[in-house]
């Protein structure tokens, strides 16, 4: 008779092995010519590289973390995001519940780290969501403290093989004391509408063409136009 602590050592190898056999482990990589974020670029309009590792199991929990270069006009940096949640689909109803955490190393990026929220649902070719700050490092009477909300609504379309159309519209409410700092710096709610391209080129990756215009409380009304490349293995 097999010892009874073998057995169960056994067993919570079996069942580690049944777990991992479940969960998939992937990388990432991209570059872009202009990094954007909902609208604002966060290079300065400039050439960003990103890469990223994102675990997710057959349960629908996942945890990810994705970084790229920034600059912000005061020098150049580092976002890192940590990421996770659970999303599943419903026949042609989709959802996912996530938390995700912007971390900025860079010393001149003090006081610049936030944690949000999300919710975000779809639907066979439409997809709606929203996010949440719950808690920044800012200054509590600006933007990116607490209390900010981001919504958004996106459709997609494969439009043939191997090429596919998507839009999206954005609107940032952010959560600022009026008299300390609407009155000085003005209101920075604002909307943008983006139009993205995608070509998937299979083992090369998706190359994509986005156009993008905000509203001028952004910081940058232009239209900008960017090129970018990703692939997942």
């Amino acid at each position: 008779m097999m010892n009874k602590k073998l057995a169960i050592a056994c067993g919570a190898i079996l069942l580690g092995a049944t777990s991992m056999a479940q969960a998939e482990l992937t990388a990432n990589i991209g570059a872009t010519s202009n990094y954007l974020w909902r609208g604002v670029s966060q290079t300065g309009d400039a050439a960003a590289i990103s890469g990223g590792i994102d675990w997710a199991h057959d349960s629908g929990f996942y945890l990810g973390t994705w970084a790229s270069n920034i600059d912000w006009g005061n020098g150049s940096g580092a976002e890192v995001d940590f990421y996770g949640g659970f999303a599943n689909e419903i026949g042609d109803f989709g959802y996912d519940l996530g938390l995700i955490y912007y971390y900025y190393p860079t010393s001149s990026f003090d006081d610049s780290d936030f944690t949000e929220i999300s919710a975000t649902g779809s639907w066979k070719f439409l997809e709606a969501g929203i996010a949440y700050t719950v808690n920044g490092q800012a200054d509590s009477d600006g933007p990116f403290s607490n209390g900010d909300i981001y919504y958004h609504i996106s459709a997609s379309f494969d439009v043939a093989e191997t090429w596919s159309v998507g839009g999206t519209y954005g609107y940032y409410d952010f959560d600022t004391s009026k008299s300390k700092w609407d009155d000085v710096y003005g209101d920075p709610d604002y909307g943008h509408i983006q139009l993205d391209v995608t070509k998937s080129a299979g083992d090369w990756g998706d190359f994509t063409m986005t156009v993008s215009k905000a509203d001028e409380e952004s910081g940058s009304d232009d239209v900008k136009f960017l090129v970018s490349w990703g692939k997942t293995f």
